[in-house]
């Protein structure tokens, strides 16, 4: 007995190690955001970028410890009982702080998407108001739905899931639940707020405005695909005994067959349609493959996750355009496309891909429509809320900064200070 309870006590810690360690390389995904959203923006906007991801990480933190654990963990429907201040009520073997802090990453990983999108004329006063609102209401509502053991992945008998289509809605590390929510709440935000001075001529037509630093947003790019091998593997929340060392392997494997097969086929249509290979583009295109394998990385085999990839990598660069020339919508960093129309792809194509019940694989449509039907009502919530947000903030208090400040640089006007000296 004493021999068992040993070895189930070093699993134990292993486990817990393992978690922290993910939580670790989740954490290191903020320097790459702020890499590749300052890389992809201008020089005079640099301390303003850096600044917003300090900041949704460091308010994000604080205020899902306070509010935002308990709404998405709590027992609840719609949402989860507030515990405020708590993490006590978590009923898990793993040690509950360790688990808060994985979460918490998570968490600041779905709020730091949007300041890309809106990055280069909205007001930091108003940016730190709706990174609270992201970090305390929009992402654990979505999160208690569905991690939160709320009704998307409810797989008890009689829940709405189990009725309607037999199966519940399966996002393994947040292809839907963190990617998607961040970039509706993106794309939203970046409409209500409008495009960057001199982004549309008077033609309508789009205008290019370079990034000022495309090595700091490779940088950045490499940096988030490191991150991503805590993201992904370290969803699984086990590295003791053989299944969980088989999953965290099988994992690892379809999150960097999907970035580079996303990476590739970004490299290939840019060069078709443009003629010129491009790097912005392409690393896009390795994030594209990135957030698309995220909800079914444990479930789809190699050629599934490479497959996924390169839809995803042709979509992305399909998206930015559609976004950017139809829609009018100015996204400086693409972060709508790559986070939101690839979280959404992957995750409806895991319906199709998934080994064990996946359309192509003799599974019948009934796991694609789950999955469908958690993309669409978790991107309804997501944009719903989004916009309520920011045109009430835009209503009440302006998103925008003035012309003089866009025109100057929101480094000096907003921070008194820039990134570069000379």
């Amino acid at each position: 007995m004493e021999t068992t309870n040993t070895f189930a006590d070093l699993a134990l810690s292993l486990d817990t190690v393992w978690m922290l360690l993910a939580a670790m390389l989740v954490f290191f995904m903020q320097p790459g955001f702020a890499l590749v959203e300052a890389g992809f923006t201008r020089t005079k906007n640099t301390a303003n970028i850096l600044m917003k991801n300090m900041v949704d990480f460091s308010f994000g933190a604080l205020l899902f410890w306070a509010v935002g654990f308990g709404l998405m963990f709590g027992a609840g429907g719609f949402i989860g009982t507030p515990h405020f201040f708590s993490f006590d009520f978590a009923d898990l073997e793993l040690p509950k702080a360790g688990f808060l802090v994985f979460q918490t990453v998570f968490c600041a990983t779905a709020a730091t998407i949007v300041s890309g999108a809106m990055a280069e004329r909205t007001k930091f006063s108003v940016y730190v108001i709706y990174t609270i609102f992201i970090s305390m209401l929009i992402y654990p509502v979505s999160g208690h739905w569905t991690w939160g053991g709320g009704w998307l992945m409810n797989g008890e008998e009689g829940s709405f899931m189990i009725d309607t289509f037999g199966v519940t809605f399966h996002d393994f590390a947040g292809s839907t639940i963190v990617h998607s929510v961040g970039g509706w709440v993106a794309l939203v935000g970046a409409a209500v707020l409008g495009a960057r001075l001199g982004k549309y001529g008077k033609d309508g037509k789009s205008r290019a405005i370079p990034g000022h630093n495309l090595t700091v947003a490779c940088l950045g790019v490499f940096i988030l695909w490191f991150g991503w091998f805590g993201f992904n593997p370290g969803s699984q929340l086990a590295a003791s005994g053989e299944a969980n060392r088989v999953a965290i392997s099988h994992v690892f494997l379809t999150t960097n067959l999907s970035a580079c097969a996303g990476a590739i086929a970004a490299l290939f249509t840019s060069w078709i349609r443009y003629r010129k290979p491009s790097l912005s583009l392409t690393l896009n295109g390795a994030l594209a493959g990135l957030v698309g394998i995220t909800a079914g990385c444990d479930v789809v085999n190699p050629a599934g996750a490479v497959a996924i990839g390169l839809i995803c990598g042709v979509a992305m660069l399909y998206a930015v355009s559609f976004i950017d020339s139809v829609l009018k919508i100015d996204d400086p960093v693409g972060a709508s496309a790559v986070h939101g129309v690839c979280g959404f792809l992957g995750t409806i194509l895991t319906g199709l891909l998934a080994v064990d019940g996946g359309w192509l694989f003799g599974g019948g449509p009934s796991f694609f429509l789950a999955q469908l039907f958690g993309a669409v009502v978790v991107g309804a919530w997501a944009a719903g809320a989004g916009f309520v947000l920011f045109k009430g903030l835009d209503l009440i208090v302006g998103l925008r900064v003035s012309r003089r400040v866009e025109e100057e640089g929101l480094d000096i006007y907003e921070h008194g200070e820039t990134a570069y000296n000379n």
